[in-house]
């Protein structure tokens, strides 16, 4: 994949007109790429916040501690407060307006450069509630300006010599593995990150999502990984992802089903 050089025209010319610019950084493929291509543009007149939190993979927060260490990024971890707001940990359907609210609204209480986030053309086509707070915040989307789809994203990573970022999967925040209405607890986020790291070094799947439902765990997989687990490893990895939760919940095994855990409201 080689990045066009039109979407690279395009995206300098957002940099160029928002100085000074701060980017809202997950540690995801897309605002990953973005925080490269805005400090290769714009130096250090862009700044990266990064949003700690329970709800954030552990892997997520060392890559962009070490991308920032690498390429010299001004880097500041922050509180976005989200897990002292109680709509957010009531796990409603429109769970991301607010945990989104209190992200850009954190960030524009610490800065007055124009806000970025890493949404593409990909993003506008799903119900996504965090773009209106987006939009309420005044916030940027450099991908979307400059007509960018997730491939055209991933292309320009790895035109960039960015492989790890080029080929890392999509993998959305932890609370998005609760279903919806079940309270966002630290400690059972802390427990599916946890899961999931191990069964990345385990499996080697192509896609793992440990979900947790009324009915208990279900863990998803790729279902060429799923259909290599025998009966015995699946005891065995039951009996780990039990102890991680440090509670006797049922846990199943699935085929990997983008979204499942959300439930939306239905509505007369």
């Amino acid at each position: 994949m080689i990045a066009s050089e039109g979407f690279i025209n395009r995206l300098n010319a957002v940099f160029d007109s928002a100085r000074p610019a701060a980017v809202a950084l997950s540690g995801g493929v897309d605002s990953m790429t973005l925080a490269y291509a805005a400090h290769r543009r714009m130096g250090q007149a862009v700044t990266m916040f990064h949003a700690a939190s329970a709800a954030v993979p552990v892997s997520a927060t060392a890559r962009v501690k070490a991308y920032a260490e690498h390429h010299g990024w001004k880097l500041r971890i922050v509180d976005a407060g989200e897990f002292a707001d109680e709509r957010y940990l009531a796990n409603p359907s429109n769970r991301c307006f607010f945990c989104k609210s209190n992200l850009y609204g954190t960030l524009a209480s610490l800065t007055d450069a124009h806000l970025f986030s890493g949404t593409n053309t990909d993003d506008l086509g799903d119900w996504r509630p965090g773009l209106k707070a987006a939009e309420a915040n005044r916030v940027r989307h450099p991908f979307v300006e400059a007509q960018m789809a997730k491939s055209d994203v991933r292309a320009l990573a790895a035109s960039y010599g960015l492989t790890d970022l080029a080929e890392l999967p999509s993998a959305p925040c932890l609370s998005s593995r609760m279903e919806t209405t079940l309270r966002i607890e630290p400690h059972l986020l802390r427990a599916i990150d946890s899961v999931e790291t191990h069964l990345r070094r385990e499996l080697s799947p192509e896609t793992v999502r440990c979900r947790v439902r009324q009915e208990g765990v279900v863990v998803e997989l790729d279902g060429r990984t799923l259909d290599r687990l025998s009966d015995g490893q699946r005891m065995r990895l039951a009996d780990q992802i039990r102890s991680a939760f440090g509670e006797a919940r049922p846990v199943q095994f699935d085929t990997y089903k983008r979204g499942s855990a959300f439930l939306r409201e239905q509505t007369s």
